[in-house]
């Protein structure tokens, strides 16, 4: 009986790390577009790439 409780703890917890998961995934694809349209705004003149800004962003500061 412990073990298919633990089973079935272990399943629910399973399903809100993928659900946490696709918000995150959802909030990183907002993101994006949030920067394609500052982008868009700069002309690109001058300002940061993608890549430059995700890697900024990816180091925690």
């Amino acid at each position: 009986r412990t073990y298919h409780r633990r089973s079935i703890e272990i399943t629910e917890l399973r399903t809100a790390l993928q659900g946490q998961v696709t918000a995150l995934q959802g909030n990183v694809t907002a993101l994006q577009a949030q920067v394609t349209a500052l982008q868009g705004q700069q002309g690109l003149a001058g300002g940061p790439t993608q890549p430059e800004l995700l890697k900024e962003a990816g180091s925690g500061s």
